[in-house]
């Protein structure tokens, strides 16, 4: 196909696509993302489908008391506990558990070793210092972190976008003002504050998104008001203005599509850093609530646990590889993206 007849975005794909690296890495990381969003069909302590005297059931979705499965309690049933594993070995009866039998808040009372245990064929990657599957909170841990960094990162990029945009748009005292506030708030102590609002009101992810996102915009906003600084003296802008468009309408429609490329470069990049901020607040205990999957708190428990070197090597190689596929994907959506790079 000749390149000629391609658009833009399409030849930018084609460019994309040529980097091997960044072309699988991009393949891998959505493929572990889905499998993360699937966490409680992959990794769960409730069957997916069980059959008793009978009746089908889906614990996964509701959890039936242990009464309806021979037992003596009106609690929620442990699928762990070798007399109900029993009750559905016998003929009739069955229970198709998923590939890895433990939730991320699954305690295993009948474990046969002390806890943190070492990797065996029912943990695969080991238990933590309280008897939870290193693997289960692992996947789950991978999908907070990703999903809180798909969620700053989507804050950063809009407050960064509308602030530089009418920085560089409008410029004059505007931008003065502007620059003058974003020196004054850039100079605040952010760990400083993240501290105090931890020892004011209970940790929450929601709180964390918020705080974080106070100060995680400015970065970008330098770069969409260069773009604009330098977009709004081209000529097509003035043809639009002398068309009598709206300055609204030029932002929106004219400057605003050719100020994107600094923006989409820098978002792999970007949830890395929103990636490890979190892993660090995590690892102080500043982050999610106590019991929360986290890649921060798994490394503060090998930290804590240096004979249990399954929970830090483990952790540590998820992290690694996470930044890697991310840093891969910046690298060639940067190539992509560069219009000294032209198709031959």
């Amino acid at each position: 196909m000749n390149t000629l007849s391609l658009s833009p975005s399409q030849r930018a794909w084609r460019r994309f696509k040529r980097n091997r690296l960044g072309y699988w890495s991009l393949l891998l990381f959505c493929t572990l993302f889905a499998l993360s969003l699937a966490a409680e069909l992959i990794s769960n302590d409730k069957p997916l489908l069980a059959r008793y005297e009978g009746q089908l059931s889906v614990p996964v979705i509701k959890n039936q008391p242990e009464t309806s499965f021979g037992g003596d309690f009106q609690t929620p049933t442990d699928f762990l506990d070798p007399f109900i594993q029993q009750q559905f070995s016998r003929p009739g009866n069955f229970a198709i558990y998923p590939l890895n039998p433990y939730h991320h808040s699954t305690i295993n009372y009948f474990a046969k070793e002390p806890n943190p245990s070492a990797p065996s064929a029912e943990n695969w990657l080991g238990t933590d210092d309280r008897g939870r599957d290193v693997a289960a909170r692992l996947l789950y841990g991978f999908r907070i972190s990703v999903l809180f960094a798909l969620a700053l990162t989507a804050i950063g990029v809009l407050l960064g976008i509308v602030t530089g945009a009418i920085q560089g748009f409008f410029g004059g005292k505007t931008d003065l003002w502007f620059q003058r506030f974003i020196e004054i708030w850039g100079s605040m102590p952010e760990l400083y504050l993240l501290i105090i609002f931890s020892a004011m009101f209970d940790p929450s992810v929601a709180l964390l998104l918020v705080l974080l996102s106070l100060f995680g915009w400015m970065g970008l906003s330098d770069y969409v008001r260069a773009e604009f600084l330098r977009n709004r003296q081209l000529d097509y802008v003035r043809a639009a203005r002398a068309l009598g468009l709206s300055n609204w309408q030029i932002i929106w429609r004219h400057i605003l599509p050719n100020s994107l490329t600094p923006v989409v470069t820098f978002l792999p990049f970007r949830m890395s850093a929103a990636i490890l901020a979190l892993t660090s607040l995590d690892f102080l205990g500043l982050g999610v609530p106590p019991g929360t999957p986290s890649l921060g708190e798994l490394l503060a428990q090998g930290k804590n646990n240096i004979d249990a070197w399954w929970i830090s090597l483990s952790t540590f190689a998820v992290l690694v590889i996470t930044l890697l596929l991310l840093t891969f994907m910046g690298d060639a959506l940067r190539d992509a993206l560069d219009p000294r790079k032209a198709d031959r």
